[in-house]
């Protein structure tokens, strides 16, 4: 390569003055002597420089980092996201039954109630032992019935209905209402002082601790079962004493 003239062009040199040599043209980037190498992950491309040292320069082919995950804007703010899927809860289908589950619930003592209501021209009932006061004010009951039942069948497309709390002395009628393929109402209380409520048209029993008569407001699947809250239109008659029909063990305590 020719020495550059430092000389611009077009001037002249004045006589018995020397040109001085050009100076050398320094390298490019020049690496140190006794520096090492780069690995061949760092070549430098074509007509490029040496990066400074503790830059790395990604190999050939190599797959370039990835940055932060740009959040989402199609998700109104607030929203929950859904975590990892747990395990099976309570209430759920395929849940088993724990070992023992059916056993223990006879444990727990309950009260004894039945449950009538009218059908068109004919009256059911059924003893239920699921009940309990839900609310004061409003005055809310709720009893649990199996969903497979006539009574809950009845119960989803019927709305008044009628709940006696049993005492001691009615376990006879307490079994009529519960065994399998009980006849009407009417027949299962032949001979037996009842009355037909005001407001739900059901027959009432006499001689209970208490009688209420319910507006359906709510039907909730629960299970094998049904939930069904019902909202207090009337008391046809409440005892000042006597004792309660309780279920425990499978059977009613003397």
């Amino acid at each position: 390569m020719p020495p550059r003239n430092p000389v611009p062009p077009g001037r002249r040199v004045p006589p018995g003055q020397t040109v001085p040599p050009a100076s050398p043209v320094p390298p490019r980037n020049p690496v140190p002597r006794g520096s090492p190498v780069p690995p061949r992950s760092a070549e430098v491309p074509r007509g490029g420089q040496v990066p400074p040292a503790g830059v790395v320069v990604p190999s050939r082919g190599a797959t370039p980092a990835r940055g932060p995950v740009p959040a989402r804007t199609d998700v109104p703010a607030g929203t929950p996201v859904p975590g990892p899927p747990g395990p099976v809860g309570t209430g759920h289908p395929d849940t088993p039954v724990p070992a023992g589950f059916l056993d223990a619930l006879t444990g727990w003592a309950a009260g004894v109630t039945l449950l009538t209501l009218a059908d068109g021209r004919d009256d059911i009932g059924a003893t239920v032992s699921a009940f309990c006061p839900v609310s004061a004010d409003p005055p809310l009951v709720l009893v649990s019935l199996i969903a497979s039942s006539y009574v809950a069948e009845v119960l989803e497309r019927a709305n008044p209905f009628a709940v006696t709390l049993l005492a001691a002395d009615q376990r006879v009628l307490a079994g009529r209402f519960a065994a399998a393929g009980r006849p009407s109402a009417r027949l299962l209380l032949a001979g037996v002082p009842h009355r037909r409520g005001e407001r739900s048209g059901a027959l009432i029993p006499e001689g209970g601790l208490a009688s209420l008569e319910c507006e359906v407001t709510e039907r909730i699947p629960a299970g094998d079962h049904l939930l069904v809250v019902g909202s207090v239109t009337a008391v046809p008659y409440a005892a000042e004493s006597g004792d309660p029909l309780i279920r425990f063990r499978s059977g009613y305590l003397r």
